[in-house]
């Protein structure tokens, strides 16, 4: 499954990709790709743990930038 979410309050382009490529090596994780300029993040993962691996997302991007929100 390929999901699109928007981003909120991600502030810094260095954090974007720290957060892209932590969530590319979660278990589970198909595909990843965060974009600072659209606030954007797209992620693939198995359809059956899709809600546990983006469990898993939140809480890597949380600690990477505290203040950015993802809209589900």
């Amino acid at each position: 499954m390929k999901k699109t979410f928007k981003l909120i309050d991600l502030d810094c382009a260095h954090c974007a990709a720290k957060m892209e490529d932590g969530i590319k090596k979660l278990d589970g994780v198909q595909d990843a790709s965060v974009n600072f300029m659209l606030q954007k993040m797209t992620l693939e993962a198995d359809d059956a743990q899709f809600d546990a691996v983006f469990a898993e997302v939140v809480k890597l991007c949380r600690k990477i930038e505290p203040d950015c929100e993802i809209k589900r």
